[in-house]
């Protein structure tokens, strides 16, 4: 049975009220503040490649000594991209696809099998994972927060499993927000227009104390719906009341503590094609889609020198999701301990312990029901990595692995050997060996999905036809063997380059297999029920090039390029009787191309553009497009930015994605423009 939202907002709150409390509390006792990261704004291109990130080794290291295909969104790319909604922020990345299926849904991965849940691609906001195990992938339109707040966005394009675990195949995304101490004062940002048509936020910060600080936000959206493919409104439109705080706490010269959570309550609409065993069998609905939620997250961590620390963090994360077609309430906790330390000269050494819970209650309904209703799922964690100096500041060798146990498929193990080799300061050439797995989600192991019902050839008097997906106990984890290499070149203070190349061997990939058809007397009517069964009887090969580059013309005019190369190759087993995962060979586009300019004009004057080419997607008759977006800014003082942004500029509506899951029916994005105003107090 559902909890209401009230009653699950109320235990959020108490719960972050005594967070809050204990905090500033313990904000009163005297401490040196330690010094914190500078602002990720207008950097120079030296400054951009001596940004500092941990997603790599859990640790701080420079992007350029980083062996792995790591990329930095900074707040100003995401201030200048004209986006507002992290999905439509990492259209900016290489290697990334990023596709609307509608107005409130995305497909977002790295390196093939995107989809409305696209299961190779590990999501985290400051470390938190939004991973969701009910149908493995990311709900973007629960998962949002304050774009101005957003320091950072780091990812892996490649597997990251070593570090942060099962389901980190395909790539890594880390949002990471800022400091309590960089958010001091106020800020107020609204706007509207076509598409988004309405959008506020508002931001206030202070001290806690000598050595604390604080924040707390509230943000609101109401987006406009798409158009089908007949120019009709999709229903899709939504909108979302958020809020948040944050406090991070300097308790001594050695200890940092962080306490943060949000609530959240929204509401989108939806088409679908809805079945039921009665004629006329199948009709497309206008569905609303109630969602709701929060988290509560707090760190602490212990310097013991510049070479030594510990980490502890522990978070708790309930989401509901109400629905025609399926309704869940999801309780996750998370506690993760890491070490870090040197052993000798050439060893620095990380290692840490996990332990994950997630339970789900599932309100059954003809379209997606589960068995049981309710379960809880535990994960098992430990690690250990080793990055070996072979010759200072030259070649260093990194070697790791991530020992899992789950409950589907027992205990999983997450190999991976990289090394980088840095002849001099402008060259850098890396490559990595890597194992990951996606475990398996609940759908897959004990869910059914009613698909299609057709009347019988037979007769009016005769029993309905129904095909549904059934998941499997015995349904295994998918595997990869990834094999990278890069190579990072400045031949100018003001160019550079950044080129990867990837060969991914997958085995034991997901397929549906065709059961024999029966009679199944429940749900009434009796009908022909023909199952369609989850195995892993097919393996397959992606491989690829990606390159960025980075140009700072002159200081008022900033390039930025990417481009990326694709192919997939699906093999199914001889005993297989799949007619439809090798589909997937033509679910991603072969070539992708974006060019952004930033133009610094007089007058306090910004003019950016992000012009971008993406390949067909040919299994959903999608095909090549173009697209420009443009953003004129203006900055009368230091604290007041006013801004208009017009998107997909060069055609009126345009497709980018289909999804067969739910069937949800094609949708095509508009031309569109929007206002903003920011204003800094």
């Amino acid at each position: 049975m559902f909890y209401s939202t009230i009653k699950m907002t109320k235990i959020i709150v108490f719960i972050i009220l005594l967070g809050s409390l204990a905090t500033i509390s313990l904000a009163n006792e005297s401490a040196k503040t330690l010094n914190v990261p500078r602002d990720l704004t207008d950097l120079n291109l030296n400054e951009l490649l001596e940004i500092e990130v941990t997603i790599v080794s859990k640790k701080i290291q420079k992007i350029s000594s980083a062996a792995s295909a790591v990329f930095v969104v900074t707040q100003e790319d995401i201030r200048r991209s004209g986006a507002t909604s992290i999905p439509e922020v990492l259209r900016i990345v290489p290697g990334v696809h990023v596709a609307r299926i509608d107005s409130n849904k995305w497909a977002v991965t790295s390196r093939g099998f995107n989809g409305w849940f696209a299961n190779k691609l590990l999501v985290l906001i400051d470390g938190r994972s939004v991973y969701t195990p009910l149908f493995a992938g990311v709900f973007w339109d629960r998962r949002d927060t304050l774009l101005e707040d957003i320091e950072r966005i780091e990812v892996i394009r490649g597997p990251g499993a070593t570090l942060w675990g099962s389901n980190a195949v395909n790539g890594v995304i880390n949002i990471i927000t800022k400091n309590a101490e960089d958010t001091h004062g106020g800020l107020v940002m609204a706007g509207g227009g076509t598409d988004e048509r309405a959008f506020a936020g508002l931001r206030y910060g202070g001290k806690l104390g000598a050595n604390a600080s604080y924040r707390v936000y509230t943000k609101f959206f109401n987006r406009d719906s798409f158009v089908d493919s007949t120019g009709h409104d999709a229903a899709d439109g939504w909108e979302v009341l958020r809020g948040g705080f944050r406090i991070d706490w300097n308790r001594s010269e050695v200890d940092t503590i962080t306490f943060s959570g949000d609530i959240f309550n929204g509401n989108r609409g939806n088409k679908e094609m809805h079945t039921s065993l009665l004629p006329p069998f199948e009709q497309e609905i206008d569905l609303d889609v109630d969602n709701a939620g929060g988290h509560f997250l707090s760190k602490w961590t212990h310097t013991f020198s510049n070479t030594s620390d510990i980490a502890l963090q522990f978070y708790y994360d309930r989401t509901e999701l109400r629905s025609e077609t399926v309704g869940e309430i999801r309780d996750t906790f998370d506690i993760d301990f890491q070490h870090r330390f040197s052993l000798g000269k050439h060893h620095d050494i990380i290692w840490g312990l996990g332990y994950h819970f997630s339970v789900n209650d599932i309100n059954d309904k003809f379209t997606v029901s589960f068995d049981p209703n309710s379960r809880g799922d535990h994960i098992v964690s430990t690690f250990i990595q080793d990055d070996i100096t072979l010759i200072k500041d030259r070649v260093h060798l990194t070697l790791g692995s991530k020992f899992e146990h789950n409950n589907y498929t027992g205990i999983e193990t997450q190999p991976n050997a990289r090394f980088i080799w840095t002849p001099n300061d402008r060259h850098s050439i890396w490559g990595a060996i890597s194992r990951a797995v996606r475990i398996p989600s609940r759908i897959e192991n004990d869910g059914r999905i009613n698909g299609q019902v057709f009347p019988s050839s037979l007769g009016a008097a005769s029993s309905p036809i129904l095909i549904s997906l059934f998941g499997d106990h015995d349904f295994d984890s998918e595997n990869l063997t990834a094999y990278e290499i890069g190579y990072r070149l400045q031949p100018t203070d003001r160019f550079s380059l950044d080129i990867a190349g990837f060969y991914n061997v997958y085995d034991d990939l997901r397929t549906f297999e065709p059961g024999s058809p029966f009679i199944e007397t429940g749900p009434a009517p009796s009908h022909i029920l023909i199952p369609i069964n989850t195995n892993n009887k097919m393996d397959g090969e992606t491989y690829g090039i990606e390159l960025a580059a980075d140009w700072k013309v002159f200081n008022w005019l900033h390039l930025k390029g990417a481009y990326t190369y694709f192919e997939i190759k699906l093999h199914l087993d001889g005993n297989s009787n799949d007619f439809i995962s090798e589909a997937q060979e033509n679910q991603s586009p072969q070539n992708q191309f974006s060019l952004r300019s930033m133009i610094n004009l007089p007058w306090k004057l910004e003019f950016d553009t992000a012009w971008r080419y993406v390949d067909s997607v040919s299994d959903f008759n999608v095909g090549s497009y173009f697209n420009l977006d443009i953003r004129l800014g203006w900055k009368p003082t230091e604290n007041l930015e006013v801004s208009v942004t017009g998107q997909n500029l060069l055609d009126s509506d345009h497709q980018e994605f289909g999804e067969t899951f739910f069937r949800v029916p094609k949708t095509e994005m508009e031309r569109g423009a929007y206002f903003g105003v920011r204003w800094q107090l």
